[in-house]
């Protein structure tokens, strides 16, 4: 393989060494990769993408001029790439254990499996067909680590976008000109945006007749003139180190206001263009939903069989394990997450063929992300109950053991059931864990996990919208045939009749010409 094939992390890196307009705690940053808040979260990816250079069969494949790109920009055509895809999505998941919800893999997926329909952006229009092909040629030859946003911003729920008080809230078209549209407005929710290259920019939720201002779609690079990051809090620069915030001090994917201050968007950038309807159609009548998703519950099944043993090491460590309520509180934990391992495996082996493409089982996605949007709170919960006070009565630091008489103190008190640890491993583990469940970074990923795939009314929707109903109507109707009461049977084969047989008659018309019936 000749050199530069694959994607390194210095590549990547160096991807990020240019001036953006990043906000945090009232400081402009405009080299995020050497920032002390940003930093680790950095090269958190630019490791990912270590990872796939020394891993090139396993985790890239060929997209011709002697370049190699992660199989997320693949559109498989059959079970096996789509498994061989899964295993990438998987190893590249378990270097952080499901923590970087917004990894470069995401949109890779989302953005292939958007064009797997390219007959419907051109029917929107031929040159917002072109310049997404060749948008999306362009980044997978590249291996562009690329975010979106595609929700706006939350503001008084109970308006649409266009009717809100500020009427520059949304990001939306103010004006044309022979470079391209200029935006104007914010979007979100920016997850990752810090570390990628290049952010995408759609809408997901509904958009109605009068609100095609709002109706664009497109990307840009994140140094574009213009686009404004305003970054929530970052929990990696508050971390004390990593014995101390294991998790949040390298995995802070961060998450940000996205603000186009009015951004010129040159034309072959455009994907999608003052069309309310193909807005929906982008996500909703391609794969590319089902892509975006699919990914997202491979990434989260690593997380939840992080989370699972997490809470057997803590009931080891507790000396707990034994207790037959624990053994089945854990047998329980064990049996949902691998049901929805089995969903996983169940998307893949029932999916179907969109053209020439593959793509996994739309119902079981659907039916997969309604069953962890509850589960994943309820197991954080779990594993506190688990930990009772343990996770209280942690040190502040690890400096606490390099002092004499506070480590005699914790050497005596921070006892661990398994075999040959002491307080050092006991508050290493522990202090993974509060991190994983009970922090500040773990809190938000709990919300994360809880509404990254819309809220519960919206995927349950996708639910009852997607399954086979008429299959199901067919069992049913199946049992019902030949079940008659035998009174029924004869008031519906007489010509008129007395009493039940009328009674009979009057059932079978009402149900063939839709009046009234019986209450």
């Amino acid at each position: 393989m000749s050199a530069g094939a694959v994607k390194d992390g210095r590549a990547h890196l160096a991807a990020l060494d240019t001036d953006r307009a990043v906000f945090l705690d009232g400081e402009l940053i405009s080299r995020v990769a050497g920032h002390p808040a940003f930093a680790e979260s950095c090269r958190a990816f630019a490791s990912l993408y270590d990872f796939q250079a020394a891993n090139p069969e396993l985790m890239t494949f060929d997209v011709g001029g002697g370049r190699r790109a992660n199989l997320a920009w693949q559109m498989p055509t059959s079970y096996e790439e789509l498994v061989a895809k899964r295993l990438a999505m998987t190893a590249w998941a378990e270097l952080h254990a499901g923590f970087m919800g917004r990894s470069p893999d995401h949109l890779a997926c989302a953005v292939s499996g958007q064009l797997m329909r390219l007959d419907l952006f051109e029917a929107h229009g031929a040159s917002y067909a072109s310049a997404y092909w060749d948008y999306y040629e362009w980044a997978r030859a590249n291996d562009v680590f690329l975010t979106y946003v595609i929700i706006n911003p939350q503001a008084d729920r109970s308006k649409a976008w266009g009717d809100q008080s500020n009427p520059h809230m949304t990001a939306h078209i103010v004006d044309e000109g022979p470079d391209g549209p200029v935006v104007r407005g914010a979007k979100m929710l920016g997850t990752s945006s810090i570390m990628a290259q290049e952010v995408f920019v759609a809408n997901l939720q509904p958009l109605q007749p009068g609100e095609e201002d709002l109706a664009i779609s497109f990307a840009l690079p994140l140094d574009a003139p213009g686009v404004k990051i305003v970054s929530r809090k970052s929990f990696e620069h508050h971390a004390v180190s990593p014995f101390d915030n294991p998790l949040s001090h390298r995995f802070d994917e961060n998450d940000a206001i996205i603000y186009f201050d009015d951004v010129v968007v040159p034309w072959e950038r455009v994907f999608v263009y003052r069309d309310v309807d193909m807005c929906r159609r982008q996500f909703h009548e391609t794969p590319g939903h089902v892509y975006q998703n699919y990914q997202a519950q491979v990434r989260l099944v690593v997380k939840l069989r992080f989370l699972l043993a997490v809470a057997r090491r803590l009931t080891e460590m507790i000396g707990t394990v034994n207790m037959p309520a624990v053994q089945a509180k854990l047998g329980e934990l064990a049996a949902r997450v691998a049901a929805i391992e089995g969903l996983l495996f169940g998307m893949e082996a029932s999916g179907f063929h969109v053209g020439e493409y593959f793509v996994p089982n739309r119902h079981l996605l659907y039916s997969a992300q309604v069953t962890t949007q509850a589960l994943y709170p309820q197991i954080v919960t779990e594993i506190r109950e688990l930990a009772g006070g343990g996770l209280i009565m942690l040190p502040s630091s690890e400096a606490d053991l390099a002092h004499p008489e506070v480590a005699a103190v914790l050497d005596s008190t921070l006892v661990s059931a398994r075999e040959g640890e002491g307080a050092y491993e006991r508050m290493k583990f522990l202090k993974l864990t509060w991190d994983a469940i009970g922090s500040e970074f773990a809190s938000r990923h709990t919300q994360y996990e809880m509404f990254y795939a819309g809220a519960q009314h919206v995927t349950r929707g996708h639910s009852f919208r997607t399954y086979d109903w008429a299959g199901a109507e067919r069992l049913l109707d199946a049992m019902l045939e030949g079940n008659d009461a035998e009174w029924v049977g004869a008031g519906r084969h007489s010509a008129g009749g007395d009493g039940d047989g009328l009674h009979g008659a009057g059932r079978h018309s009402a149900g063939r010409d839709g009046g009234e019936g019986e209450a």
